[in-house]
């Protein structure tokens, strides 16, 4: 999977995504979604890379913890077969939740 169809992918959630982060007064009320390439898990052999494996973070924000939120983008990655680890923190400065999912994309 690209990260163009990843974009795509967590549109299909009905919820506003991009990448990195919203700016100025384009902040949507939560929920909403953003994603940005954290790190990389290169396969190396003959030194060289064969394959680029992309380490995404998708974070989910929330102004409560919000289960049909997280059942939702969890039923959009499970259904397209994309593994992931989670982690959640309260933000108090911005007074939301952030569930990130962590994925590798190709």
């Amino acid at each position: 999977m690209t990260l163009a169809e990843l974009a795509a992918l967590l549109k299909s959630t009905g919820y506003p995504v991009a990448y990195s982060h919203f700016s100025g007064e384009n902040v949507p009320p939560p929920p909403f979604i953003t994603y940005h390439v954290d790190s990389s898990s290169n396969y190396f052999a003959d030194d060289r890379v064969h394959k680029k494996i992309h380490n995404v973070l998708i974070e989910l924000y929330t102004d409560k913890k919000d289960l049909n939120a997280e059942a939702n983008l969890e039923a959009v990655l499970d259904a397209n077969g994309l593994a992931y680890e989670t982690t959640e923190a309260w933000i108090e400065s911005e007074q939301l939740f952030q569930k990130t999912y962590e994925i590798g994309v190709v």
